[in-house]
Formats: structure tokens, sequence, C-alpha cells
């Protein structure tokens, strides 16, 4: 009776201080995005010239957000994956396409990198609808999917160590200082909040 009433307290405990975690684990399990083998990712084969432009935009990005100054950047999945090239834990594990209004994820990326548990991946094909500029604050998105399910409604209300998801979002949104995202005419429009 005891080590059941221990249970249920380390439960509602969990839930209440991580349940992004708990939450997020059997939501992955049943969408199937946790695996015992990688899913294949298509490659992408970036010229150094390539990649040093890109690399060239985003810091002069990264410079006038930091200087408070109005700054926009539009990539292209091809400047995604070049990014994504040079990125030794995302190299040849995520690919991103863009058509239209919909930027598609390709991810396959093994858990042991992140959490020490190895023999399992994280195989996700995410996609992202999007009508409207979006703000990281409050993001609004006209749907997320994730190995074609959608993603749960209020995940932003889950928490992780007493902290709502949308939280965090707002955090990186402060650090990084972008403002508005867009993914429009086969682009991904970043804004800065100066702008």
């Amino acid at each position: 009776m005891v080590l059941a009433v221990a249970c249920l307290a380390g439960l509602y405990w969990g839930f209440q201080r991580h349940s992004a975690i708990a939450r997020g684990g059997y939501w992955l399990a049943k969408t199937h995005s946790l695996a015992e083998a990688p899913a294949p990712v298509p490659e992408f084969a970036a010229s150094d010239e390539q990649i040093r432009a890109v690399q060239e935009r985003w810091r002069d990005f990264e410079q006038k957000t930091h200087a408070d100054q109005p700054a926009e950047i539009e990539l292209t999945a091809d400047d995604l994956n070049s990014l994504i090239a040079v990125n030794r834990y995302l190299r040849g594990k995520t690919y991103v396409s863009i058509d239209g209004n919909r930027l598609r994820l390709q991810a396959s990326i093994p858990l042991r990198e992140y959490v020490g548990r190895s023999g399992y991946y994280f195989n996700g094909d995410i996609t992202i609808q999007s009508d409207a500029v979006a703000s990281l604050a409050n993001p609004r998105f006209e749907s997320i999917t994730i190995n074609g399910q959608p993603l749960p409604r209020g995940i932003l209300d889950w928490t992780y160590r007493s902290r709502r998801l949308g939280e965090y979002l707002a955090e990186y949104r402060s650090d990084y200082d972008v403002g508005r995202i867009e993914i429009r005419d086969e682009k991904l429009i970043v804004r800065s909040g100066a702008h």
C-alpha cells in the first residue's frame, strides 16, 4: 500500500515538475518517433563557397541583432542545409525542404549524443505550415506534425524543471533577439525583435 502511494506521489510530482519529459516520451513513442534503427535522411552536398556565403549572411544578421538594429534574413532550404552541413551534431542527420509556406524537416538523430542512451534514435518527419508572420513569444503556426501526427495542443504549457516550455522559447527569443518568423515563397524569413 505504501509503495502504491509512493508511486502515485512520484507520478504526480513528475507530471508537475517534469511533465514535458513524461508527456513528450509518451507522445514520441505513440508517433513512432523513437526507434532502434535510424531512418534514411536525404543527403545534401554544399560547396565551400555556398557555406561561406550563408555563414556570412547569418553573422551579419547576428551582429545587427546584438547591436539592436533592425535585421532580416531570408533563408532558402539550400541555405538552411548549408548551415546544417557545418554543424557536426546535425550533419547527415537532418535535412530541410521548403514548399511554398510549408517547411519540412527530416531527422534521424541518435539519442546517445544527447541523453547518453545508445541504441535509440529520434526519427522525425516534421512539417511546419504557416500562413502568417509568427512571433516566438506566441507562435501561431497553422499546423505542426511529427511523423504525420499533429503536435499536441497546449505543448507550450507543458513544464520542465517547473517552467513552462513557452518560457524557454521566450528566453531563446530574448537571447537571440528573434522577433518574428515567416515561411513564405519557399523561404524562412527571420526578423529581429527591433524590426
